[in-house]
């Protein structure tokens, strides 16, 4: 059996020119990186604001499991499965983020036969625009302790500083670090720390930013720290605005590459979903929207982070709401939420679907709480048997939810038209009425518990007094009408990754707020997750080589 990079490299790409063609574009439309990637021109975003939009398929799925669900190999399974029934279809897809890619496989560019080209590159340094996130969020580091060094004309108290550094690279070692050692020369020691760059607030800032002078004004907004009185300081105080949109001015731009089957996908923007909003760029979706009839899109982990954060924060900023919402689930991982270990998941168990059941039936009910149209996609293994996808088919007719079938990761394409007419029949039959799970008016006390109760299922929020002194902080400065983002294990609908399934009457307990103007949420920690994940025992990284042509070796 190939791997996902034996088939990648097995695969024939299509000069880009020829893939953007098929959406109406040209060679001037485009911004070339080589033969197989390009970056849409902002005049092109422009020019084709005046068409119609197009439907649009949220795909999401249950709580990831050890198992394993597919939901980036489904998203570009049903995009190439849309196009071989008669469908013109595109993908708006995240980049991945090259820390996990060296520590643990992440399936960010597909799997199999659904992949998306070039994965190597997509994987590695794409067009650069992680690293440009990278180096505006720590030249904004370098302006702040400039700032201080220099006579600190705004009384930043360096005791107060919030921003942190970033790297795209999990690194434990970084998470608390202290700068500025050494003498006078070399700056005014304080305590500093890294996050990860996909949990940055400039990638926020980069994925919700409508257009040039938006991405200036949100980054104007970002609060670095407060005085010695306690008056937030922003960048706008430390003028570096221009500067870091100059930085960034080429990353803003959707990038453009193909799948397997010639599919064209926007792949851009990559925020983890469990610390940050987890969707790809408003500017990729809102400009694919424009450019094909379907465009299907991700979000994140699971639908309680993902989704939730896509349709509450995401939405508001896009010209319309999903037009149906995929839920991608594997008969493997329902057993693991049903009790079994990962060593048992390849005997038929009917009786451990059914119970791990209650966690996709949690993220169905979930996503109907926004009055929009639920399908569910099993992504099927070799290792499933019919009872166990009868079962499954029964339980979600009794929920009155269409299923289907998908092999695409075997298949490509083929594999995913069942799922694709099932999509396409739904969205016709069933009309989308969004409605959002919380107004901005509403307390972000209230907002963090209408995400538990509603989405978590859990009983209550509980505040550490650091949080509460935030909230009274938050409330004071007016911050307190921007929504929330919960950062919060994946693995659970809990704040507890070891309790699967669909647990009940559990508290979440938030530690500490941020607030993140620029991006215009304010994020919520919750138990013991990080911003800064660490490396494995045995990372990816060990295994990936490069042969003397050139070519990747060992990356998944």
């Amino acid at each position: 059996m190939k791997t996902d990079i034996e088939i990648a490299q097995a695969a024939t790409l299509k000069p880009i020119v020829e893939i953007a063609e098929r959406l109406g574009l040209t060679f001037d439309d485009l911004e070339l990186y080589g033969k197989y990637k390009a970056k849409i021109d902002y005049q092109t975003i422009e020019k084709v604001k005046q068409n119609k939009d197009g439907k649009l398929i949220l795909v999401t799925a249950i709580n990831p499991t050890p198992a394993g669900e597919g939901k980036s190999t489904v998203t570009i399974g049903l995009a190439d499965g849309l196009n071989q029934i008669g469908k013109k279809a595109m993908i708006a897809l995240r980049e991945p983020s090259l820390g996990p890619v060296m520590g643990v496989k992440g399936g960010a560019a597909g799997g199999g036969y659904a992949q998306v080209l070039p994965m190597e590159e997509i994987n590695l340094h794409f067009t650069g625009d992680m690293h440009a996130i990278t180096t505006a969020n720590n030249a904004l580091s370098a302006f702040i302790d400039n700032h201080i060094h220099q006579g600190n004309e705004l009384n930043i108290d360096s005791r107060r500083v919030i921003w942190k550094r970033a790297v795209d690279l999990n690194d434990r070692a970084l998470r608390e670090v202290v700068v500025g050692l050494g003498g006078p020369v070399q700056g005014v020691p304080r305590q500093d720390g890294f996050d990860i760059t996909v949990a940055s607030e400039i990638m926020a800032i980069l994925c919700l930013a409508t257009d040039l002078q938006d991405l200036k004004t949100r980054l104007a907004n970002i609060v670095i720290g407060y005085t010695y009185q306690r008056k937030a300081v922003t960048v706008a105080d430390l003028k570096v605005e221009g500067a870091l949109t100059l930085l960034l001015k080429d990353a803003l731009k959707p990038n453009l590459v193909q799948t397997i089957e010639g599919t064209p996908a926007f792949v851009h923007g990559g925020p983890f979903a469990n610390i940050a909003h987890g969707c790809n760029s408003v500017l990729a979706t809102q400009t694919a929207l424009k450019l094909a009839d379907y465009v299907v899109t991700e979000a994140g982990f699971g639908a309680d982070l993902g989704a939730e954060k896509f349709l509450d924060i995401k939405v508001p900023h896009l010209s319309k709401a999903p037009d149906a919402i995929v839920v991608v689930a594997t008969i493997r991982a329902l057993k693991m939420h049903g009790g079994l270990d990962k060593t048992a998941l390849t005997e038929e168990n009917v009786d451990a679907v059914i119970k791990g059941f209650a966690n996709l039936k949690q993220h169905i009910q979930n996503m109907q709480q926004y009055q929009i149209p639920v399908v569910v996609a099993i992504n099927e293994f070799v290792t499933d048997t019919q009872k166990e996808f009868e079962t499954l088919e029964k339980l979600c007719q009794e929920m009155d939810v269409n299923i289907a079938r998908a092999s695409v990761w075997a298949d490509g394409g083929k594999g995913g038209r069942a799922l694709a007419q099932v999509l396409v029949d739904t969205i016709d039959m069933q009309p989308s009425n969004y409605q959002r799970l919380y107004q901005d008016e509403q307390s972000i006390e209230e907002k963090c518990l209408a995400i538990v109760q509603k989405i978590y299922h859990g009983k209550q929020v509980t505040f550490s007094k650091k949080a509460l002194n935030q909230l009274a902080t938050f409330k004071k400065e007016g911050w307190d009408k921007l929504p929330v983002c919960m950062a919060k294990t994946q693995y659970s609908f809990s704040d507890d990754p070891s309790k699967l399934g669909a647990p009940q009457d559990f508290e979440i307990h938030i530690r500490e707020f941020v607030p993140k103007l620029g991006a215009g949420f304010i994020v919520a920690l919750t138990g013991d997750v990080m911003t800064m994940p660490g490396l494995p025992k045995k990372p990816a990284a060990l295994n990936m080589d490069v042969d003397e042509k050139g070519n990747a070796i060992g990356l998944f």
